[in-house]
């Protein structure tokens, strides 16, 4: 369902040149990127190992710094010292292993951290902690030990630690990367509802059925955005994929060699029923 946003990008990334640098070499990892997202847009970047993904995703809350270009969040350039923390609070950033955001030993008291350390008083606290675990319905163990919970609990856990700061932004780095199968749909399903009450998402992924949820998709190869589109437009066109390494769905493969052999099928599919409706006409 389409919300209507507001027009001014809530966060600008123009030519943006980013390298890692050691004693003796120099790694380049983004050339001139430019990307804007809106306030409410869902955004899914994806693009093989290397290709500079989560290097822009860290540019984008202020973890890291361009070398050249701009990031600006909200009006505020991430390398103007004085908005460091506003942007921080602003973009909220999941990583993709949730043992490396726990920190207590306690459920609730693991999604206090944040607010305890932005100085929100004790009251307001208790209530960021309860209505950020309702809302990655994990409320029925903040008495719980973070470890002894699931691989997708853990991730749930961390998001509401993320929530419990009010960000406007969250940015997740391949967040279902080290989760089975149910773990990366109880995720899934908690950035969907999120995205769905206003948040803007902006989730980095190599899998391409996590991109078919976004409204756009920015695909990125050696460093650079190679397309962005519509999910429908970047998975039409198996050139995109094929040329940033990447293999899109099953049932998008199949519709392209059926389209391939000559079977008119329309527009490309972005789920199994969708295809199976194509092929029962």
């Amino acid at each position: 369902m389409s919300r209507e946003r507001e027009t001014m990008a809530v966060i600008e990334a123009k030519d943006v040149t980013y390298a890692y640098t050691s004693e003796d070499n120099v790694s380049p990892a983004l050339w001139n990127v430019t990307l804007s997202i809106e306030p409410g847009e869902f955004v899914a970047i994806v693009g093989h190992n290397g290709s500079g993904k989560s290097t822009l995703a860290k540019l984008l809350n202020g973890l890291y710094t361009p070398a050249s270009g701009h990031v600006v969040v909200k009006g505020m350039d991430t390398q103007d010292e004085r908005h460091v923390w506003d942007i921080r609070r602003t973009v909220g950033m999941v990583f993709q292993n949730p043992d490396n955001q726990l920190v207590a030993t306690v459920v609730e008291e693991d999604v206090a951290f944040g607010p305890e350390n932005l100085g929100v008083p004790p009251a307001e606290i208790r209530q960021r902690v309860d209505e950020a675990l309702e809302q990655v319905n994990m409320s029925a163990f903040k008495d719980h030990a973070p470890h002894m919970l699931s691989g997708g609990q853990k991730q749930r856990v961390a998001i509401a630690g993320v929530l419990a700061m009010h960000p406007e932004i969250i940015v997740f780095d391949e967040p279902t990367a080290m989760l089975d199968p149910e773990g990366r749909e109880e995720v899934l399903a908690a950035i969907r509802d999120l995205n769905g009450k206003g948040k803007t998402i902006v989730l980095i992924t190599h899998y391409m059925e996590e991109a078919l949820l976004a409204d756009r998709v920015v695909v990125m190869t050696g460093g650079q955005i190679t397309a962005t589109g519509t999910p429908r437009e970047i998975f039409a066109d198996e050139t995109v994929l094929k040329e940033a390494g990447l293999t899109a769905p099953p049932h998008i493969e199949l519709y392209h060699r059926l389209k391939n052999k000559g079977y008119d099928l329309g527009e490309c599919p972005l789920t199994v029923d969708e295809l199976v409706d194509k092929l029962c006409r």
